[in-house]
């Protein structure tokens, strides 16, 4: 059983297996409504009959291979995810038990005489049905369009990606450091005529002790020989 199990997993049987049942039952039972509209043609009648007993087989299929899903996906749900996933489940079981009731009452409303007069009530119990039916595949898209369960998406949610890893151990804890670069300032070139009293000064200042110094020798003499 678990090699059979291991095999069937990987083909994604449910959402194939989910829309033919939905679209076997309600057709079947829209059929059935307007059979009892017109009771001379029995054909109507009869594929009535036929499909509520092929989407009481797809209802049985449909919660067989939701559970295969389930074991698969439960790990990397979120808790509100699980939540919708069990309302899910259990009403999906539940509707297929009805069906499957639903179908064997079909056959003997139209096998016997006695079971004839319930078909009024087997129809508002097979409406009842199909409308639960359509709330439990409501619930099975907001799995899959809310949650992405069962996609690459959830897939991508549960664990890091491999280019996110690498980025992540190469990002250092504290801030990044900041590298300033100077920019050169350009200097002005010195003017020449600043220039040139500076140097012609030196000269100026040393000259005057000197003129002074030849000075005073030449008029001690002149004092000596008076």
């Amino acid at each position: 059983m678990d090699a059979v199990v291991n095999f069937l997993t990987p083909l994604d049987l449910h959402p194939v297996v989910d829309h033919f049942t939905v679209a076997l039952l309600i057709v079947g039972v829209f059929i059935d409504l307007i059979a009892s509209l017109f009771p001379s043609r029995a054909w109507m009648r009869y594929m009535a009959v036929t499909l509520m007993i092929l989407g009481a087989i797809a209802a049985g299929s449909s919660y067989a291979t939701g559970d295969m899903e389930a074991d698969r996906v439960w790990k990397q749900l979120g808790d509100p995810a699980k939540a919708v996933l069990q309302r899910h489940a259990m009403l999906a079981q539940y509707v297929a038990i009805a069906f499957g009731v639903l179908a064997l009452w079909r056959i003997l409303i139209q096998a016997t005489g006695a079971f004839a007069r319930t078909r009024g009530m087997y129809l508002i119990v097979a409406i009842i049905a199909a409308a639960v039916l359509g709330y439990v595949g409501h619930l099975g898209g907001v799995l899959v369009y809310t949650y992405g369960t069962g996609t690459k998406l959830m897939e991508a949610q549960a664990s890091p990606s491999a280019s996110e890893t690498p980025a992540a151990l190469l990002t250092p804890s504290g801030p990044l450091p900041t590298v300033s670069i100077p920019t050169p300032v350009p200097t002005p070139a010195a003017p020449a005529a600043s220039s040139a009293p500076s140097v012609s000064a030196a000269p100026a200042a040393s000259a005057r002790p000197s003129s002074s110094a030849t000075a005073v020798p030449s008029a001690s003499p002149t004092a000596s020989g008076a």
